[in-house]
């Protein structure tokens, strides 16, 4: 059945007649935000926040949420069957991810417990997973989460063990024990913490190490990383980003004060070690001391990365208890970085990546670097109630409602490329239904938290 297009009917805003003049803008602004948020187009009349509230929660429950729950679930091998195709078919059997089995575990759970679908059919599925997880792919000898097992959980395809994918492991039981209320879920989740915290946890040089053997001992050199980044010894900005979202949510279940001291360096390191202070951004590899690799592709920035960060180092400020202001100016500065050189000023929507302060080379539009620059933005615009931010959420939603979410066969587009033609299955090792199903309900969230922006005619007219 094809689903009704949202806002489909609704025109485009002429960018050109809307444009704030650089000099219009509060003195409070850098000159270099103020350089990318003047690119910004505002309509004259913006949409009221309670325009997006059904609109995004039809998206969340019928494109995303009814995708997930209708064709991955298997209920003969158990966990999730996270192969299917363009037009929505299934790829058949094939190895299953940790990353991916616990973002979808995640997404169940977290979609229960914010209330949003059917709660009994979420746990189900939420606990179909958290099944295949604790019984099929965690190593009952070692501890811990092997990479990849096969369709059936029996044979060990990827047997090591890399943070990454402990990070969504733990995400996806503190999440699952909070929605359901297993007390043996969130035990579950305590023995894994203080697993990772006495085999990986860098008491040295803070932060965690990344990349083991299936025992825990150091891997060799000569096995590459899941995660790319040559030795065994490198960090990633990327790995510690999903640690802190992690941690978070663990002690957000557990309140355990260790759990608080690790979230504390992890915000820490997320909000200095990771960004390039001379840009303003951050950068991905690390050696084990933070000091950055920032030779060949290392001199790149992921926009989606940095927007994510962003939003997430609230999250986590306010789990801790701890105030999150004075990250004010890094908040602006990641943003404006994004949007300077990452901001498609046409369509709307951010790149993918780019070289150090040049605009975006790698022009596609990935499935998740939108969802996260909605969630983003909408956290910008209720820090600073600034309409310019408001903008950005209306015109990122504007691309992905037109070009990547798929009306016709449920789900989001993988990568929408510069022509406007779309690529990659619907769901595969790396796409599950996390980052697209998170960006709805947070973006929900604050789009009931936030009063309606002025219009731009109002706006100029008090400057």
């Amino acid at each position: 059945m094809r689903m009704a297009f949202p806002g489909r009917g609704r025109q485009r805003s002429r960018c050109d007649s809307d444009r704030i003049p650089v000099m219009s803008l509060r003195t409070s602004l850098s000159a270099g935000l103020a350089i990318g948020l003047a690119a910004v187009c505002l309509r004259g009349q913006p949409l009221p926040p309670s325009h997006y509230v059904p609109v995004l929660e039809k998206t969340l429950i019928q494109n995303i949420l009814d995708f997930w729950l209708t064709k991955t679930i298997d209920t003969q091998n158990g966990g999730y069957r996270i192969r299917v195709d363009p037009a929505g078919n299934s790829r058949g059997d094939g190895p299953k991810a940790i990353v991916t089995q616990a973002r979808n575990v995640w997404l169940y759970s977290r979609a229960a417990r914010a209330g949003f679908g059917d709660r009994k059919r979420l746990l189900a599925a939420a606990g179909h997973g958290y099944t295949f997880l604790t019984e099929k792919m965690w190593d009952a000898k070692n501890g811990g989460f092997h990479w990849e097992v096969d369709a059936a959980g029996q044979a060990k395809t990827k047997p090591n063990k890399h943070l990454y994918g402990q990070a969504f492991g733990l995400y996806a039981i503190s999440e699952y024990a909070m929605a359901s209320g297993r007390k043996d879920a969130l035990q579950f989740a305590t023995r894994f913490f203080e697993l990772l915290e006495s085999k990986a946890h860098d008491s040295r040089y803070g932060g965690y190490r990344e990349y083991f053997a299936e025992n825990w001992s150091t891997a060799p050199p000569s096995e590459p990383s899941y995660m790319g980044g040559g030795a065994p010894g490198i960090k990633l900005m990327n790995t510690h980003l999903h640690l802190m979202e992690a941690v978070s949510t663990f002690y957000r279940a557990s309140k355990l004060p260790l759990a608080r001291e690790r979230l504390l360096e992890l915000i820490q390191i997320q909000s200095n070690a990771v960004v390039r202070k001379h840009l303003t951004a951050c950068t991905d590899q690390y050696e084990e001391d933070w000091t950055p690799r920032l030779d060949g592709a290392n001199a790149r920035v992921s926009y989606g990365h940095d927007l994510e960060n962003i939003w997430l180092l609230v999250e986590a400020s306010e789990s801790a208890g701890v105030p999150y202001h004075a990250l004010n100016d890094l908040f602006r500065e990641l943003f404006q970085y994004s949007l300077r050189y990452g901001w498609d000023t046409e369509r709307g929507g951010f790149f993918y990546t780019g070289w150090f302060r040049q605009p975006a080379d790698n022009r596609n539009k990935s499935w998740w670097v939108g969802a996260e620059a909605l969630v983003s933005a909408l956290t910008m615009y209720k820090i600073f109630k600034d309409p310019r931010y408001y903008a950005v959420f209306e015109k990122q939603w504007d691309f992905l409602n037109r070009h990547q979410i798929d009306w016709k066969n449920g789900e989001w587009h993988d990568t929408v490329l510069p022509d406007l033609t779309v690529r990659g299955d619907k769901a595969h090792a790396w796409k599950a239904g996390y980052h697209q199903g998170r960006a709805m309900i947070e973006s929900l969230r604050l789009l009931k938290e936030v009063q309606p922006p002025a219009t731009a005619t109002a706006v100029n007219s008090q400057r």
